[in-house]
């Protein structure tokens, strides 16, 4: 099975994910809700395994986050002032949530971030 790595450019409504996988990149836009998260798994799952990383954006990351964490995968939650430093780094000037999720994407596979664990259910409340 391939390793590959995966960018979330998430708000409100929708994510946007990009996969880097043999060079090659390919992207997809769902729905912020359950159904949405079922759908980026089934996708994700014929790719191959890997690294889901995402901007911490308001709180409409962390569900996808949590859902992916249960699923297996290793997830990393990115401030997103490193993402920007990295796109001004890379001369990127293109702000589009495709375009965000490629460079999220992109981040990833060069960076290596830490893992992203969710807060245990008392820490929460």
């Amino acid at each position: 099975m391939n390793s590959i790595i995966v960018g979330i450019d998430v708000s409100k409504e929708t994510f946007d994910a990009a996969v880097l996988i043999n060079n090659k990149v390919q992207t997809r836009k769902f729905n912020n809700n359950s159904e949405g998260f079922n759908k980026l798994v089934t996708w994700l799952k014929s790719r191959g395994t890997g690294h889901v990383c995402m901007e911490a954006t308001g709180i409409y990351w962390k569900n996808l986050a949590k859902y992916l964490y249960d699923y297996g995968y290793k997830v990393s939650v990115v401030n997103p002032a490193r993402i920007k430093g990295f796109a001004m780094s890379k001369l990127r000037r293109t702000k589009t949530d495709k375009a965000d999720s490629v460079l999220i994407a992109d981040f990833c596979k060069a960076m290596k971030p830490e893992a992203w664990y969710p807060q245990p259910l008392y820490i929460q409340e």
